[in-house]
């Protein structure tokens, strides 16, 4: 997998990725979280560090690379307009997307 870009805020991060059909998007999460959370609690000396269960994942087409990747670098003064639960919420209503609120931290039900 490729990393094109990543950020994010103290409370959720974001990642675009460019994956091979060989890996699924669970395959790369686990990696992702794995190798991080050990870089966090072994290199950062953070050993209280968890990622939470769940975490979204959306395909974008070729033609939104280049502004997906604006978007993540700008997510600081992005949120100052809105937080990321009331984001992340009116995007999956937008999209007719279900969601577990238990599996979301902080995020009411639809």
């Amino acid at each position: 997998m490729k990393a094109l870009a990543a950020g994010g805020t103290e409370d959720h991060a974001h990642l675009l990725l460019s994956l091979p059909p060989t890996i699924s998007i669970s395959t790369a999460m686990r990696e992702i979280k794995s190798g991080s959370s050990r870089w966090m609690h072994e290199t950062a000396n953070l050993p209280q560090f968890r990622w939470q269960e769940a975490y979204g994942a959306f395909s974008i087409g070729q033609a939104r690379i280049e502004t997906t990747v604006a978007y993540i670098a700008n997510q600081n003064e992005h949120h100052r307009k809105q937080d990321f639960q009331t984001e992340f919420l009116s995007f999956l209503k937008k999209h007719h997307i279900e969601h577990d609120p238990t599996l979301i931290r902080g995020l009411p039900r639809l």
